[in-house]
């Protein structure tokens, strides 16, 4: 499990760069709202991280229940992660002032622990079954 947590943060790092560099995109150049640009960078964040952890995380996982796995991923990560990182971002910004990157980031790094846990034991478990 140990290796899992390093690998799911070194991944979840990559995955803070991703939406971090698609929320200045949609803010900046796209013109989307602060709010509504939090969610579209958490979704492509998130489609990038399940890649990974498919790929290298918790790899060897058969491909058969890939789709399943993105489901799970979406609906235990995808739910904490966009419903977290939205509402800290808006609470950060609005409330302390914070700058936009400053909020998104701590929104993120508020919730690593219980994405981690979600993902070892509800959308990966197969991997661990099978050891």
């Amino acid at each position: 499990m140990l290796t899992h947590w390093f690998r799911f943060n070194a991944v979840g790092m990559a995955g803070v760069a991703t939406q971090l560099g698609t929320l200045w995109v949609c803010t900046r150049f796209l013109g989307i709202q602060y709010v509504a640009a939090t969610v579209i960078a958490v979704e492509i964040a998130l489609l990038h991280n399940f890649a990974w952890h498919e790929a290298w995380t918790w790899r060897g996982m058969p491909v058969a229940g890939r789709w399943r796995r993105l489901a799970r991923f979406h609906l235990a990560n995808g739910l904490v992660s966009i419903v977290s990182n939205t509402l800290l971002t808006l609470v950060f910004k609005q409330s302390l002032g914070l700058p936009l990157p400053l909020s998104n980031l701590l929104a993120i790094a508020g919730t690593a622990f219980l994405n981690f846990a979600l993902a070892n034991a509800f959308v990966f478990r197969e991997a661990e079954e099978g050891r």
